[in-house]
Parts: structure tokens; C-alpha cells; sequence
């Protein structure tokens, strides 16, 4: 693995630049103990990621991290290049992502600094693209399972290596935003049997699942939305004094699950799309081709 070859774009033989991917979210913008730290721009066809990538070494293994929300905060959940992101992953050779983001609780068994490794999603969100397809092609991945199990087990040991409350399963709505919610909608989500809420997850799932990428979701909570009695409506004042510790938690969490992931891959992950393409060979246009080749080369 690490800086192996490996079979990429138009079939060329290139470098794997990394293996493992983070992002990080509100709160986290950097992840210390990454050494050889170099910055990378990468083009995408879809256009330009949130932020340039932080190349390095983190725990032995070749990594890249990305500010979801670029450095500064300066992206909001609704404009995110979700497509660019994961895009650049799989162009620099990334074959699992950690993904860490900031959620409200929609239980009281999640308290504020408890970490909640969700396994399930509902969409709330609606103005967002989640599909690298289109335009002349038309693909189904299966995402019954939307999070792969060996990344989330990674993440669990390193929880418990750590002294962090890690809490393995749970559903994570997403929501569009960037306003919070309403009380309604808060014990809507409650009555669904939802555990935490955030803005960002759910695309990256999906495309990550599309661009044959393991991924899982470390949710940092940070409140209580705004449905539980006696807990005043969330602020933003709020959530930044317990973002900082969760990013010191987070950074610990990351490092220990890197150096506990596999490297090799048994899941399905890595087939996700061998069977998905329904579209005739002969019919996909040649700049979709062109466009997906990263993605669909191998099959096509």
C-alpha cells in the first residue's frame, strides 16, 4: 500500500499520493502530528475543492486532509463541492476517509464531547448534488449499508485507546440549513428514532460510495439541538466553546484509528460500482467518458 503504484486515470500507471483521507469539520481545520506536511491543489472536472490538501505522514500511513469548509470557515454546508472533494480523493489515490463533523444530539444519551460513529442516514437536504452520474449515463450503487464497518471499527478502538466516549451506530439526519432547527422539525427527527443532526455528511457518503472510497462518519457532539426542556436554544456561542475540546478529542481519535486501519481492503466498498452502470457502453458519451474515466475506467 502507501506509495504503491496503482492503476489510475486513463489507465496510466500512477503514484498512490495517499491512502487514507480526513476531513475535517467545524472546528477542526488542520490535524496535527501529520509530518512531511506539504500543500496540494488538485483540478477536479467538477470544479475546485473546498480547500488545498495537507499531504504528509500521519502514524506510518500516507495521508490527505481537507478543511471541509476551507480554512477560515469560509464555505457554507449548502455551497460545498461535495463532487470536487471526493473527487480529488480518488485522484490522489485514497481508498478510506474518516470524516469528522460537528452535529447536535437528538438524544440525551449523547451528551455534548460524546463522539456518535453513525452506521445510517435520512436526507433532509435539498439543493445539493449527490451523484457523479448523469448526462448521458445513468448508475445505481447499493447504500443499504451507507458507511463501511471496518472504518468504523477503526474508529471505535482508537475512541476507546483514548479515552473518548465513542458510541458505535446511530442515525444521522442531514439537513440543508444553514439554520438550525426549528423546535417542530427538532422533535420530528426524535420521533424517527434519529440520534444526531448535522449539514454536510450524507453527500459525501454517497459519493464517496460511488467513487468506490470506505467511508465513515466521528459526529462531535456539540449540543442539544433545541428539544430538550430546561436546554436553551442553540447558539453559536455555544457550540465553539465545545467545539475546541472536540477538536483536541478529534485529532486524538484520528490518529490512534489511522494507525489501527488495515491496509488491505475486504469490504465491498472497493466493487461498489462493478455491476451499478446500467447505461449502454455504446451510448455514454465520449466527454463522460472522458470525465469519469478516474472513477469508471476499469469497467468501461
Amino acid at each position: 500500500m502507501g506509495w504503491r503504484a496503482w492503476r489510475g486515470q486513463k489507465g496510466t500507471s500512477r503514484v498512490q499520493t495517499a491512502e487514507i483521507g480526513i476531513i475535517g469539520g467545524s472546528g477542526l481545520y488542520s490535524m496535527p502530528g501529520i509530518t512531511g506536511v506539504r500543500e496540494h491543489v488538485v483540478e477536479t472536472p467538477f470544479g475546485e475543492p473546498s480547500d488545498a490538501f495537507l499531504l504528509g505522514e500521519l502514524e506510518g500511513r500516507k495521508v490527505a486532509f481537507l478543511a471541509r469548509h476551507g480554512r477560515g470557515h469560509r464555505i457554507l454546508p449548502s455551497e460545498l463541492n461535495f463532487r470536487a472533494n471526493i473527487y480529488a480523493m480518488k485522484k490522489l489515490g485514497v481508498e478510506r476517509i474518516l470524516s469528522v463533523s460537528a452535529v447536535g444530539s437528538l438524544k440525551e444519551e449523547h451528551k455534548p464531547t460524546d463522539f456518535v460513529i453513525a452506521d445510517q442516514f435520512i436526507d433532509r437536504t435539498f439543493a445539493r448534488v449527490a451523484t457523479f452520474f448523469g448526462d448521458g449515463i445513468v448508475a445505481h450503487v447499493g447504500f443499504g449499508d451507507p458507511v463501511c464497518a471496518t472504518v468504523c471499527s477503526a474508529i471505535e478502538r482508537a475512541c476507546a485507546e483514548v479515552c473518548v466516549v465513542g458510541k458505535r451506530g446511530g442515525t444521522y439526519v442531514c439537513m440543508e440549513g444553514p439554520q438550525f432547527s426549528t423546535r417542530a422539525e427538532s422533535n420530528l427527527y426524535r420521533s424517527w428514532g434519529a440520534d444526531v443532526i448535522g449539514m454536510t455528511n450524507l453527500q459525501e457518503a454517497k459519493l464517496a460510495r460511488e467513487a468506490e472510497i470506505c467511508y465513515a462518519t466521528m459526529a462531535m457532539v456539540t449540543d442539544y439541538d433545541c428539544w430538550r426542556a430546561g436546554h436553551d436554544d442553540v447558539t453559536v456561542e455555544q457550540i465553539v466553546a465545545v467545539l475546541h475540546k472536540n477538536a483536541e478529542n478529534a485529532a486524538k481519535v484520528v490518529r490512534a484509528a489511522v494507525a489501527r486501519m488495515p491496509r488491505e481492503r475486504d469490504c465491498g466498498c472497493a466493487r461498489a460500482l462493478q455491476f451499478a452502470v446500467l447505461t449502454d457502453r455504446a451510448s455514454i458519451p465520449q466527454s463522460v467518458r472522458e470525465r469519469l474515466e478516474l472513477l469508471l475506467g476499469k469497467y468501461l
